[in-house]
C-alpha cells in the first residue's frame, strides 16, 4: 500500500482554509491511506471553552463530508484529527414529590477526536484519552478505547499525539491486532519522533507520526511545533522523515502484512512471550 503522511501548518480558526490547504498537498499525490495531523481543520492552542464551542464538528460538518467526498473521489482511506461535538441524549432521573420524571441532557461533550474515513463514508472514530497540558481545561478524556479497524489495506488502529508518551496506548493497539498506528500529532515536545521507534520495535507494528509546524502565539500561551512527520516500520527504521518548519506531504510504500509477524528468532514471539500475570504489583 502507498501511505501519505501530511504534515501542515494551520491558522488558527480558519477552518476552511486550513482544509483546502491540505487537500492541496493531498491532491498532489496518490496513496491509499492519508494521515493528517492533529486538530489539522482548527489549530491546537485555544483559549476558552466557547471556541472550542465554535469550531468544533459533528457528522454532518464541513470538514468530515469534504473529507468523505475526497475518500470517494480517489477510492482511498483519510486519518485526521479534529475537535468533536457529541450531543449526550442521556436520560436523566428527577425525583419530585409524588413520581420520578426522566429527562433529556442535551449537553455536549467535546473531544480531542481523530476520524478514519473512507469511500463508503465514516468508518471509525478515536477519541484521545490521554489529554496533554491545557487540554484538560477544554476537552473530556476519550471513551472509546482504543478501537482496531480492519480494512482491505490492513489492520489500522489510531492514536493522538501524547498518547505515545503511555506504552499501554501502542500496546493495547498490537493486542488488538493493528498492523499500523495512525498517530495524528501536534507535537511540542522533541522526544516523540524517536520514541516512536521504540515503540514500533516493541510491538512490531508500523507508525504513521503526523505532525503540523509553526508557531501559535495566542494570550501569551506560546507554542512552537516541531513537524518532523515519519513513518516507522515494524523493525524500528524511519522510513520517511518530514522536515522541521513547512508543510509538505510524502509517500511511503509498505507491506503491512509483515506486521502479522512477531517473531524475533525460533524461541521469541514479542507478544506470545508476554506474562501477564507477573505484571501486577
Amino acid at each position: 500500500m502507498k501511505l501519505a503522511i501530511v504534515q501542515t501548518n494551520p491558522i488558527f480558526g480558519n477552518i476552511l482554509k486550513n482544509v483546502e490547504d491540505a487537500l492541496g498537498l493531498m491532491n498532489s499525490v496518490e496513496a491509499n491511506l492519508f494521515v493528517l495531523p492533529e486538530l489539522f481543520n482548527t489549530g491546537y492552542n485555544f483559549q476558552s471553552q466557547e471556541e472550542v464551542k465554535e469550531l468544533s464538528e459533528d457528522d454532518s460538518s464541513f470538514t468530515m463530508q469534504t473529507m468523505i467526498e475526497f475518500a470517494k473521489k480517489k477510492s482511498c482511506y483519510v486519518v485526521f484529527g479534529y475537535a468533536e461535538k457529541v450531543i449526550c441524549d442521556q436520560y436523566k432521573k428527577q425525583r419530585t414529590t409524588n413520581q420520578e420524571q426522566s429527562t433529556i441532557n442535551h449537553e455536549p461533550s467535546y473531544y480531542n477526536s481523530s476520524a478514519l474515513i473512507g469511500p463508503e463514508g465514516i468508518i471509525g472514530k478515536y477519541r484521545k484519552v490521554h489529554l496533554y497540558y491545557r487540554e484538560k481545561l477544554f476537552f473530556t478524556p476519550g471513551n472509546l478505547g482504543f478501537p482496531m479497524f480492519d480494512l482491505p489495506l490492513g489492520k489500522i488502529g489510531m492514536m493522538i499525539c501524547f498518547d505515545w508518551f503511555y506504552p499501554e496506548s501502542a500496546r493495547s493497539l498490537a493486542l488488538h491486532g493493528a498492523h499500523l498506528i495512525a498517530h495524528p500529532a501536534n507535537l511540542v515536545l522533541p522526544y516523540c519522533p524517536d520514541a516512536m521507534i521504540t515503540r514500533c520495535l516493541e510491538n512490531k507494528v508500523f507508525a504513521a507520526t503526523t505532525n503540523r509546524v509553526g508557531v501559535e502565539n495566542r494570550n501569551d500561551i506560546n507554542l512552537t511545533y516541531i513537524g518532523t512527520s515519519q513513518v516507522v516500520s515494524n523493525r524500528g527504521k524511519i522510513l520517511a522523515r518530514c522536515s522541521d518548519d513547512k508543510p509538505e506531504i510524502v509517500v511511503v510504500e509498505i507491506d503491512l502484512m509483515q506486521a502479522e509477524n512477531k517473531r524475533l528468532n525460533e524461541f521469541n514471539d514479542l507478544l506470545a512471550d508476554r506474562r501477564p500475570e507477573q505484571y501486577t504489583l
